[in-house]
């Protein structure tokens, strides 16, 4: 089954120093028709002005995911690390017992563009801890590039591990290249447009929009311009654990 979101039908939030669309129901955002997919949880597009900080502040038993898609991407937390990331990085940080972070725009001219998502980890009370990985545009050119995975999958060199059965792809796909992602069943995805125009079946989508997949085996995505996605694929047998537990 396949429900597409447009852009407009995602929740905007406008702070002056930040502009952001929530896809899923967070903070003063409710709606329960968007509590989202699988162990994706949360999953918010986040703009910040030049020099803006979003300062240090906890989360308990999340796994929280940053990707970065425009700027510098400025980053500490409670464990000593820090540092700035490029468009292409993807960033893990394990809040399993309420570890501090901080988000900035490293740039004090430019504005900076990244995604947040929370994936509800399969174990409650994981020690704090974070990794993160920086990926080209090259890369991820014409293809999807699978750019986190679960902790299980050993093979993954390379990859950014999640304690969760989830998986993250990227992609900037020249216009009419085609790729296709196998899921399987008892899975889901999230597939968002962050720039662009493809085609998913007989939907078009552009940017902004997004698409919610269950059980969908096999998916065909055409790139209709220049498009840059992302796609997030989950299990649909897992348990919320911890402070989440009974929430599902």
């Amino acid at each position: 089954m396949i429900t597409v979101r447009r852009d407009k039908e995602i929740h905007a939030e406008e702070g002056g120093w930040f502009s952001a669309r929530w896809h899923f129901s967070f903070g003063h955002y409710r709606d329960a028709d968007q509590m989202g997919v699988g162990p994706l949880r949360v999953f918010n597009d986040d703009r910040l002005v030049p020099g803006a900080v979003w300062p240090m502040h906890p989360h308990t038993d999340v796994e929280g995911i940053t990707y970065v898609v425009e700027g510098l991407f400025g980053h500490a937390d409670s464990l000593g690390g820090g540092g700035t990331l490029e468009p292409g990085a993807i960033q893990r940080m394990t809040l399993g017992s309420g570890a501090l972070h901080s988000e900035r725009n490293a740039s004090q001219t430019e504005p900076m563009r990244f995604l947040q998502f929370w994936l509800l980890p399969d174990t409650a009370g994981l020690p704090p801890a974070s990794e993160q990985r920086q990926f080209t545009r090259e890369q991820r050119t014409d293809r999807l590039l699978k750019v986190l995975g679960p902790s299980s999958e050993e093979t993954d060199h390379g990859v950014v591990k999640v304690h969760q059965d989830a998986a993250v792809f990227v992609a900037r796909l020249s216009p009419g290249v085609v790729v296709t992602h196998d899921s399987g069943s008892r899975r889901a995805a999230y597939l968002y447009v962050l720039s662009g125009e493809l085609a998913l079946g007989d939907e078009v989508l552009q940017t902004g929009d997004a698409a919610k997949l269950y059980e969908e085996q096999s998916i065909e995505l055409q790139a209709l311009d220049t498009t840059e996605l992302i796609l997030v694929d989950v299990t649909l047998d897992w348990a919320p654990v911890g402070v989440w537990a009974g929430s599902r």
